[in-house]
């Protein structure tokens, strides 16, 4: 079975259990994938499975990779991941993978990147908290003194500056499948994923299970 597939992240929404309890959740199009390279122990040291996914035109990627492409079909595709899988055997080049391997209540790790919020400052970039506003204050929103005294004269690495904010990936354990919609290829987690609507998320099987209170 193979260990993940990719999605798109469509946005988020709240549904209402039958206890009554209202629950956010983000709503991810995942799959179908398409099997575009097969990896065993024998040729490449170990089994993976590479998958396509997102539809793009076959103008918009270059010629060794339409020749890759080729051997399962002639698609293009946005995006090439690989996956684990245990037995690669089971699957063929161009065959479709669903989300039929997850099923409702069962947690998985989520990955994606996260919004970029451009050049920014430590108040939104780190959470510091503003000076006053008053009484002549001209310190509202600077980082405020950053160096050390005549020892070591210098400012340490690592301090917490203005700077580039998001684009980062992240990892989002254990998150619980709500809702599946084989029919749509929708998914509902619970929470927020990181990343903006119609980004590329993974979503895979748990490497560390959370332990049950």
């Amino acid at each position: 079975m193979c260990k993940g597939l990719m999605g798109k992240k469509l946005g988020m929404t709240g549904l209402f259990t039958p206890e009554g309890r209202y629950i956010p959740v983000t709503v991810v199009e995942l799959g179908p994938c398409v099997v575009t390279q097969i990896k065993t122990v024998d040729t490449d040291g170990y089994n993976a499975l590479q998958l396509g996914f997102g539809q793009k035109k076959p103008k918009q990627i270059n010629k060794p990779m339409q020749g890759h492409l080729k051997k399962s079909g002639d698609q293009a595709f946005a995006y090439l991941r690989e996956f684990p899988v245990e037995n690669p055997e089971e699957y063929s080049l161009g065959q479709d993978v669903t989300l039929d391997m997850f099923s409702i209540g069962e947690r998985v790790d989520v990955v994606g990147t996260s919004k970029g919020r451009g050049f920014s400052g430590v108040i939104k970039r780190h959470g510091f908290s503003r000076g006053p506003m008053t009484h002549g204050s001209k310190s509202v929103r600077i980082p405020g003194s950053i160096g050390c005294s005549a020892w070591p004269a210098r400012v340490i690495k690592g301090k917490k500056m203005p700077g580039h904010f998001g684009t980062d990936r992240q990892t989002i354990r254990n998150m619980k499948v709500v809702d599946i919609r084989p029919d749509q290829n929708l998914m509902l987690l619970r929470g927020a994923v990181p990343g903006h609507k119609n980004a590329l998320v993974t979503i895979s099987k748990p490497k560390i299970l959370k332990k049950k209170v």
